[in-house]
């Protein structure tokens, strides 16, 4: 069996979530099968490349087309070129597998040109990021077209939550049992608990410290965060690790809101695990406070490094953290709540560590990349044998 994985994120292009999910299972799908993964192209890098099973291509959005066109409107007209671009070259594998809206169109050409059976990762739904349309103004219905396209056209769908599933099937009537859940993992022998001082001493941090990693996003919740930080004691810092920016709107936002608040360190740059892991392992607690979230894999991350969760009850959130035992949950968008818990978390140590322990034991238990690539492949090979 060969498949092709068609993403927009693949190394060294990671900003996300989804990102660090294709690179992962990418790695233990190809001790199986063989995997060929086409994906965006720097102007640095070889555009093909060979390493064991693993075929990488990569192809370039039409740019002399996208820069003449309004600045938010370029990551749909890119999402478009790209997937003209991604299918010039005949597609010989016996699957698609596309992640994200992104690459819907990607997937769609190419089981219509190539005959090929069709696999969606669905991380997130655009009718249920409504906020993106002040990122891509009238773009954004654009995006809703490619992304229901796409799925309507799937042999299969995977959702990275039973939430997801219930969500793919409420918002584009797909039936369900065309949808199958798998959920995102984790690389336990790289996530673990590790200290290294020296991460702190090169980012001034002191302890105790909360900790938030992910997009600077509307979506994940970052300003409840701040606005809960302002109510708790100044003997803590708040650390955050983020990514590429939503808007340029929520960027400043952003920088207006922490302009003038203390004890609040900003990383702005997703790190790699060797700072991110003793990251995650030294804080007192982890935040996701996001008030959209079909899966959440940084809470992974911090569970795997034994570190106790606040996180939002929404979405696949649930599924992953078990209220009371290793970590804490709490509506979304609900500052005093929020505040209460980090707070809680802040004053009992004690409680805090065996949270983080607990939290570890259900992350090998249930969530290790071993165990998600098993039922991928299972997926795949029911797939081709349908008629």
């Amino acid at each position: 069996m060969k498949v092709s994985i068609f993403t927009l994120e693949y190394p060294p292009y990671v900003y996300g979530g989804a990102g660090i999910h294709v690179y992962n299972i990418v790695k233990r799908l190809a001790e199986a099968i063989d995997i060929e993964v086409r994906t965006l192209s720097f102007k640095e890098e070889i555009k093909q490349y060979k390493e064991n099973r693993i075929t990488v291509k990569r192809y370039s959005p039409w740019l002399d087309v996208i820069e003449k066109t309004s600045e938010k409107y370029r990551p749909v007209f890119k999402a478009m070129s790209l997937a003209l671009a991604m299918n010039t070259d005949k597609v010989d594998a016996d699957i698609v597998h596309y992640h994200t809206w992104y690459m819907s169109l990607s997937g769609f050409i190419a089981k219509k040109l190539y005959n090929v059976k069709l696999v969606a990762t669905v991380h997130s739904l655009e009718p249920r990021r409504p906020w993106k349309h002040e990122a891509l103004a009238e773009a954004y219905n654009i995006s809703l077209w490619l992304e229901k396209t796409g799925l309507e056209a799937c042999d299969a769908i995977i959702a990275v939550s039973n939430f997801m599933k219930n969500d793919i099937a409420e918002v584009y009537g797909i039936k369900r049992d065309k949808i199958e859940v798998i959920y995102n993992g984790i690389d336990e022998t790289l996530w673990k608990p590790i200290e290294d001082e020296t991460v702190l001493h090169r980012y001034k941090i002191k302890r105790p410290y909360v900790l938030f990693v992910g997009r600077l996003s509307i979506q994940k919740g970052i300003f409840t965060l701040l606005k809960a930080f302002k109510s708790i004691s100044s003997s803590a810092t708040l650390v955050l690790v983020t990514g590429k920016p939503d808007s340029w709107e929520v960027l400043e936002k952003f920088k207006a809101t922490i302009g003038d608040m203390d004890n609040v360190i900003w990383i702005n740059k997703m790190l790699k695990s060797k700072e991110l892991i003793p990251l995650y392992t030294m804080a007192r607690v982890f935040v996701c406070p996001s008030i959209y979230e079909p899966f959440g894999i940084v809470n992974l991350e911090a569970m795997a490094t034994e570190t106790p969760v606040v996180a939002s009850k929404t979405g696949g959130i649930p599924e992953l953290i078990i209220d009371g035992e290793t970590g804490i949950l709490v509506n979304p968008g609900d500052v005093d709540e929020l505040a209460k818990a980090i707070k809680y978390i802040l004053d009992n140590p004690d409680e805090a560590k065996a949270m983080g322990e607990k939290g570890r034991k259900r992350v090998l238990q249930y969530f290790t990349w071993s165990k998600i690539a098993e039922k991928t492949l299972k997926l795949y090979k029911e797939i081709v044998e349908r008629q």
